[in-house]
């Protein structure tokens, strides 16, 4: 995909999909794994969930390789494994890809905190989404999405990086506060004017909080850009049961509706992330067509 071509997808409203790791975790993924292998190990259950997407109405799937990253395959001892585990989970989204429908190379952060004196810098940033995005755009990704990011300018090195190795869209989104606030510092609209300044092709948050707390954030993100806004929730806010694992207070129509808010006020890429799944992708489908 070209950066036009996308940029004439989002003139309508572009649905993503909703939450991978929640639903792998709720198929029987164990914590503390490496999730990326075990996607692997398990391409019917990833395949299952990414079908249900499209047919619930999502046009762009993730490709399972949030955290296909060096340096968090360092740490599963993995590093040498990285362009197997990429391509491979590219193949698995690319096999269920029809027409109208495109693969995201999914990238998120190293966890690390670029800053003036820390030991984690700008080029070690760089250097690490210029590796991963290289195998995924050779992987035959259509766009790139680096979600879930905690600090603007590990951010800015994914875009600066993704430029420097192909063509490709990327859209960028932001874990926040319901006030806007990113855990590292500064905000979402800071973030969305630096990052479509840096090139971005569509910014604005994922995770963070439910929809419901999100809407001054979606306006006054889309009052700062030109771009388009993304908008990918959680399914309300989670409350921890007594197994430690997270329910989510919103069920799929309430979750469209509050939806539907963010995007009459600016939001018109759109899709959800913890807590979601195929159910709550097809009612935001059903309400918004």
């Amino acid at each position: 995909m070209t950066k036009e071509e996308f940029r004439k997808l989002t003139e309508n409203i572009l649905i993503l999909d909703g939450a991978t790791g929640s639903n792998l975790m709720a198929s029987g993924m164990p914590r503390g794994i490496c999730t990326e292998t075990w996607v692997i190990d398990h391409k019917d259950i990833i395949q299952d969930l990414q079908r249900a997407y499209i047919q619930a109405g999502s046009q762009v799937i993730y490709a399972p390789t949030f955290g296909g990253n060096s340096i968090n395959l360092e740490k599963h001892g993995l590093r040498d494994k990285i362009e197997e585990i990429n391509r491979t989970l590219v193949g698995y989204s690319k096999e269920l890809a029809g027409s109208g429908i495109y693969v995201a190379g999914d990238i998120t952060t190293s966890g690390s905190f670029i800053t003036a004196d820390g030991d984690y810098t700008y080029t070690e940033a760089y250097n690490m989404y210029q590796e991963q995005i290289r195998i995924l755009a050779d992987a035959g990704i259509d766009l790139i999405a680096a979600e879930t990011m905690i600090n603007i300018e590990e951010t800015l090195a994914a875009v600066d990086a993704a430029a420097s190795v192909c063509d490709l869209p990327i859209m960028c989104t932001m874990t926040v506060e319901a006030d806007g606030s990113i855990f590292s510092g500064g905000n979402a609209v800071e973030a969305a004017v630096s990052l479509e300044a840096a090139g971005a092709d569509a910014v604005g948050i994922n995770c963070s909080v439910g929809p419901d707390q999100l809407v001054s954030v979606v306006r006054n993100i889309k009052e700062n850009v030109s771009i388009p806004v993304i908008a990918k929730p959680n399914a309300g806010m989670p409350v921890i049961n007594e197994k430690g694992n997270a329910v989510y207070s919103m069920n799929a129509e309430e979750f469209a509706h509050h939806m539907k808010v963010l995007i009459e006020n600016g939001a018109s890429v759109v899709g959800g992330c913890c807590g979601t799944t195929p159910s709550f992708i097809k009612a935001l489908h059903d309400t918004i067509r």
